[in-house]
């Protein structure tokens, strides 16, 4: 690797060096720098860095491919969800998007990777699962991409085709999937009647009409004799946050529900049951794996700490975030995350269950638990952290690309005895 190529590689994906950015702004503002500051002597020494770079390199430095790489550096460096967007992606962000999906939802790690693939969707019927890596979309590699462009690469006219490079699990050789992009349109919720009289309902994705969807059909199964409710939010990662609480309020009648706070608590906000709410008061059981995330993960959050269900299956994704485009200079931008959801202190039990499987861990698909997440009075994250299951369950998964998924469900098996314990 050359001279040339090394620092290219430094710049784009060192996320420190985007402090030069801060400092540029910032000046020679000596009256701010407090003597021992860390964060100001991190800005010296970029200064240093960017100097030796900028004078002493053996080639001529273009100061403008340096600025870029360390702007994405900085946030890639963030979470997932973060993006530093130039001119033309600021620019197409604010275009709607093609209507032709593939119904894939991504987070990033190191390559781009798949949380979920919505039910029924072109993806979901090729087989595409939680964790499957994506390592290039029509040929175009995703080591450098962010979710915000890979999103938009997947989108396109209905009927379109797009070629996914996939690695799944440890295989050696990258698997080709064909997609064909079809017209977006808000999954259902469906269901069904088990035996022992458990009504099952699968929430592929939520919507402004999902809390509608599920009183009616909760309605209809209390009429053909559901005694109680197992809901499936596994791989369930598509919709606004704001609609998976909403769903929430239909079964728990008083408490916190959630809590949304911006950067060190700021801004803080207690969503609360309201009068009008509990009206669903069958036995739940929630069903969760890796790829239960996002609005999903804010019902769940709202049914188990208000001890309305439990939670079978596998630790969640922790994708919890509210982001926004902030406006730079010459039309770029950065799409940040600026708030996030929590879950009320008040709520939960004084030490939760200590994994007693693997399936309890915390999801190696992207977002994972981060060390320095924020801490706020009376509240602990849910973004870049997940929901622990009150029962781990392994989700039973395919190996190889084109082999049936098990008739067996491990999770769902485990939901209904729980409730044949609690109703004996």
């Amino acid at each position: 690797m050359s001279f040339k190529t090394r620092v290219s590689v430094l710049l784009l994906s060192t996320p420190v060096l985007a402090f030069v950015l801060i400092g540029g702004l910032l000046g020679n503002n000596a009256a701010a720098r407090t003597p021992g500051d860390d964060k100001f002597q991190s800005l010296r020494v970029f200064e240093d860095v960017v100097s030796l770079v900028m004078q002493t390199y053996v080639e001529e430095v273009k100061v403008g491919a340096v600025m870029e790489g360390a702007m994405r550096g900085l946030a890639d460096g963030l979470d997932p969800d973060s993006a530093y967007l130039t001119a033309a992606q600021v620019k197409q962000s604010q275009t709607p998007l093609p209507a032709g999906d593939v119904g894939i939802e991504l987070t990033r790690q190191f390559y781009l990777r798949v949380i979920a693939a919505r039910d029924d969707s072109p993806a979901a019927r090729a087989g595409l699962q939680t964790g499957d890596y994506v390592r290039a979309i029509d040929g175009k590699a995703t080591r450098d991409l962010t979710v915000f462009e890979g999103t938009r690469l997947l989108r396109g006219a209905p009927g379109s085709k797009v070629v996914l490079t996939v690695i799944r699990g440890n295989a050696a050789e990258p698997h080709e999937v064909t997609l064909v992009r079809e017209k977006v349109s808000a999954p259902s919720v469906t269901s069904k009647v088990l035996d022992g009289g458990v009504g099952y309902v699968r929430v592929p994705a939520f919507s402004a009409s999902t809390a509608g969807d599920l009183k009616r059909i909760t309605g209809e199964l209390e009429k053909s004799g559901a005694k109680a409710l197992v809901i499936d939010v596994r791989r369930t990662a598509e919709g606004n946050i704001e609609d998976g609480i909403a769903a929430a309020r239909l079964f728990v009648k008083s408490g916190t529900l959630s809590i949304r706070a911006g950067r060190n608590g700021g801004n803080k906000e207690t969503i609360e049951a309201g009068a009008a709410d509990g009206a669903i008061t069958l036995p739940v059981q929630l069903l969760v794996t890796g790829g239960t995330s996002g609005p999903a993960e804010l019902f769940a959050t709202a049914l188990r700490d208000n001890k309305r269900a439990e939670l079978i299956g596998e630790h969640t994704l922790g994708r919890a975030g509210l982001q926004k485009l902030v406006k730079l200079p010459e039309g770029r931008g950065l799409w940040l995350t600026y708030a996030q959801y929590y879950r009320s202190a008040a709520n939960l039990e004084s030490q939760e269950r200590k994994p007693t499987s693997s399936a309890s861990s915390t999801p190696d698909i992207g977002t994972g638990s981060r060390p320095n997440a924020p801490k706020i009075p009376g509240a602990e994250a849910i973004h870049g952290k997940g929901l622990q299951p009150d029962v781990p369950v392994e989700d039973a998964e395919v190996t190889e690309f084109g082999a049936a998924r098990s008739l067996d469900d491990p999770i769902l098996d485990a939901a209904l005895d729980r409730l044949r314990k609690k109703a004996a």
